[in-house]
């Protein structure tokens, strides 16, 4: 993993072949803690203050208690002045007792630089029968370290020749992707999952629904089968990294990078630009 600079721990310094975690913490045994990802633009992170009302809430469901919010702030925007334009990412590790959440964790924060820029993605459908579709369990909403299935999603959906994954639930309704929000157009509709189906509640995603109606969408959340978004008439992938990104093929069917998905990447960027001054 590429990083700018130093690694926060607990707030310490540390040169990034220096930055250690022991090997009895429960976040590197079990996958038990939360983590959030920001997006710096000029060091500066936006809408810092949601990410970290996100990561409090997963902690909460972990029953992980958290240092100040003031701590945590200090920590994400030092290494994003570091990184300049680049993601924060921001561990909070479980601890080294399983039944004790907390006890003797780690709060890692540190700088990546950006990956080359893409200018669209490809997918490829995949079941995901472990995604909660619906269901409520002790970590609804929290976003956890435990991305395994994920990341072995993303993994197979390379394997096909896609750049990721589109999860699809057991009952094949349409979900997310592993790191990524999708969102689709059909006629004057933005359609996407809606977040009671136990996807994440995606920072971008509430953006690009609030840019849509001034690009001329009615936004629709809901249940979709695949076959709503194989029929749609633009695809795009919505994260903190991929901002609003188009879907140029899903499965065997390809998708022109269309006018009304690069309105409301053109619209992502004025909010972006707007709340933090980069005018």
């Amino acid at each position: 993993m590429a990083v700018v600079g130093d690694v926060l721990i607990n707030g310490t310094p540390f040169a990034p072949g220096e930055a250690r975690l022991s090997v009895f913490d429960v976040g590197l045994q079990r996958g038990y803690g939360c983590f959030e990802a920001f997006r710096a633009y000029r060091g500066r992170i936006f809408r810092l203050g949601l990410h970290l009302d996100r990561l409090e809430l997963s902690a909460e469901r972990l029953a992980i208690a958290l240092p100040r919010r003031r701590d945590l702030e200090r920590w994400a925007a030092d290494r994003a002045l570091a990184g300049g334009d680049c993601i924060v990412r921001m561990f909070v590790t479980g601890g080294l007792d399983p039944f004790n959440p907390g006890t003797d964790n780690s709060v890692i924060v540190l700088a990546e630089p950006l990956p080359p820029p893409k200018a669209s993605l490809e997918i490829a459908p995949l079941p995901a029968p472990w995604h909660p579709g619906g269901s409520v369990s002790e970590l609804t909403g929290a976003k956890t370290l435990s991305y395994g299935p994920n990341l072995a999603a993303s993994l197979a959906a390379r394997r096909t020749g896609a750049d990721d994954a589109l999860l699809i639930g057991r009952d094949g309704t349409v979900l997310e992707g592993p790191t990524y929000s999708v969102a689709w157009i059909t006629a004057d509709r933005l359609e996407t999952p809606g977040i009671d189906l136990g996807i994440l509640a995606s920072i971008t995603r509430s953006v690009a629904l609030d840019v849509a109606p001034s690009c001329g969408l009615e936004v629709v959340e809901g249940s979709f089968p695949l076959q709503r978004v194989i029929g749609a008439d633009e695809v795009m992938a919505l994260s903190t990294l991929k901002e609003v990104m188009p879907v140029s093929r899903v499965g065997d069917r390809r998708f022109a990078v269309g006018e009304r998905s690069a309105q409301l990447a053109a619209g992502f960027e004025q909010v972006v630009r707007r709340e933090l001054a980069l005018d």
